[in-house]
């Protein structure tokens, strides 16, 4: 049996009630997985530096990148404890990451 992940659509939309108003926001995504969440993010953001310890599924991601949302979010294949020192985010994000 295929999965289903969120057949109604309503977990971007909650997600983006949680997360707040997030125009102008530098945004960290992590355990972004293959950036489903990131795409439906990044309209509203400012940035997102989105992160993944797996990087396959950040490169599954760079692929289905659309080119408008190209300059707004950025995919680095890393685990939270390596990302850059010096990074400042507005929010915080972990959807389906443990």
């Amino acid at each position: 049996m295929p999965i289903r992940i969120d057949p109604e659509e309503k977990e971007f939309e909650a997600l983006l009630a949680l997360a707040g108003d997030l125009t102008g926001q530098r945004v960290l995504e992590i355990g972004c997985g293959n950036g489903r969440i990131t795409t439906h993010l990044a309209p509203h953001a400012a940035h997102i530096t989105a992160i993944d310890p797996n990087a396959e599924r950040i490169a599954q991601a760079k692929a289905k990148l659309p080119p408008e949302l190209a300059h707004k979010i950025s995919y680095l294949p890393i685990p939270l404890e390596e990302l850059p020192p010096g990074e400042t985010f507005n929010r915080v994000l972990l959807s389906w990451s443990l």
